[in-house]
C-alpha cells in the first residue's frame, strides 16, 4: 500500500496524466500560501557564518536529482572535508557522527543509506548526519575539518555557504502541494546553476555482472536508470529509502530465476551483509573543472 502510494505521487509530481494535473490545479490556493511561507522564511533569513568554507549542493525539486554522486565527486576531491547530512531514512534522531575520516562508526541504520554511501566511497572524509545542519558543521570544526559539503543544503538561507543547485526539469512547474518543486531559485540570492551533460555527466559501470540480473532499486523515480540498464529478467522497485529484508531479496531471486541482484550504491550499503549475490549499478560523476574552480574561487575568497 504504501509503495504504491509513493509512487502515485511521484507521478503526480513528475509526470502527471489528465486527472493528476486536474488535481495540482485544485490545489493551487494552498501552493500559493506555501510558496508565501517559504518566500518569508527565506527573506527573514540572516546568513551566519560558522568559521568554514561550506559548499552546498542541492536542487529545488523533492526526488532524486544526482546530489549524492556529485557531492561524492566533489568530496573526493579535498583534504580535510566533511560531509554534513539530515540522514533521511535511518532510525534515530540527532547528531551522529558515522565516520570520522579513518573508520565507519556506525551501521547503515543509523546513519541512513545516503550517509553510508559517502563513508565507504569518501573514507578520508567525516561524514555527520543531523536534522540541525549548523550542529553538524560545528562538530565538523571541532574534528578538524577545513571544508564542509552540505548535502542538499539550497533551503538552509541562514548559513552563509556557495550554494550549487543541480538543474532538474519537470512537466509540472508548480511548487509543492500541486508540483514537484520545494522552492524557487529566489530572485537575489545567488546561486551556481548546474546542469547534467554539461556541468557534469555520468559514467556507468556494472561490477559483477552475470548472465540473469534481476533489477531491485530503493530510489527516487527509479525509471531514471532506465537509460543505463543492460538486460535484466525483472524489474522490482521499491520506494525511497525502504530497507529490504533478507527474505524479500530471496524471493525475488527465486520468482525472477535470477542469478544475482542488480542494485544501485544506494541500495548496495543496506544489503551487501545478506549473503545474496549482488551486481551493482554504480553510476560515477566526471565533474567539469569549471566547478572545481568555483569552488576553489569561493576558498579563495574571490567570489
Amino acid at each position: 500500500m504504501k509503495k504504491s502510494i509513493v509512487f502515485w505521487i511521484e507521478r503526480y509530481l513528475y509526470e502527471p496524466d489528465i486527472s493528476q494535473r486536474l488535481l495540482s490545479f485544485l490545489l493551487l490556493p494552498l501552493t500559493f500560501i506555501y510558496c508565501l511561507i517559504v518566500w518569508i522564511k527565506y527573506k527573514r533569513a540572516v546568513p551566519f557564518d560558522h568559521g568554514i568554507d561550506v559548499i552546498s549542493i542541492g536542487n529545488l525539486s523533492v526526488g532524486g536529482s544526482g546530489k549524492t554522486p556529485l557531492t561524492t565527486a566533489l568530496a573526493l576531491k579535498y583534504e580535510n572535508a566533511a560531509i554534513i547530512l539530515r540522514g533521511y531514512g535511518r532510525k534515530t534522531k540527532g547528531l551522529q557522527v558515522v565516520s570520522d575520516g579513518r573508520e565507519i562508526l556506525c551501521d547503515v541504520l543509523c546513519s541512513g543509506d545516503e550517509a553510508m554511501i559517502y563513508a565507504l566511497k569518501v573514507p578520508k572524509a567525516v561524514v555527520i548526519v543531523s536534522e540541525k545542519r549548523e550542529e553538524g558543521i560545528k562538530k565538523a570544526k571541532e574534528m578538524g575539518a577545513k571544508i564542509v559539503f552540505l548535502d542538499d543544503g539550497y533551503s538552509k538561507h541562514h548559513i552563509k555557504k556557495l550554494d550549487l543547485l543541480i538543474d532538474v526539469r519537470s512537466k509540472n512547474g508548480f511548487c509543492l502541494p500541486s508540483g514537484p518543486y520545494r522552492e524557487k531559485a529566489w530572485s537575489g540570492k545567488k546561486v551556481e546553476l548546474l546542469q547534467e551533460g554539461v556541468d557534469f555527466k555520468r559514467a556507468v559501470r556494472i561490477e559483477n555482472e552475470t548472465e540473469n540480473m534481476a533489477l531491485v532499486t530503493a530510489i527516487a523515480r527509479p525509471q531514471r536508470l532506465d537509460a543505463f540498464l543492460p538486460r535484466v529478467v525483472s524489474r522490482h522497485y521499491f520506494e525511497d529509502h525502504h530497507f529490504f529484508t533478507k527474505e524479500e531479496l530471496e524471493e525475488i531471486m527465486k520468482s525472477s530465476k535470477a542469478a544475482s541482484l542488480l542494485v544501485t550504491f544506494k541500495d548496495y550499503v543496506k544489503i551487501k551483509d545478506f549473503g545474496i549475490n549482488i551486481s551493482i549499478l554504480d553510476l560515477d560523476l566526471d565533474v567539469d573543472e569549471r566547478i572545481f574552480k568555483l569552488i576553489d574561487d569561493y576558498v579563495k575568497g574571490d567570489m
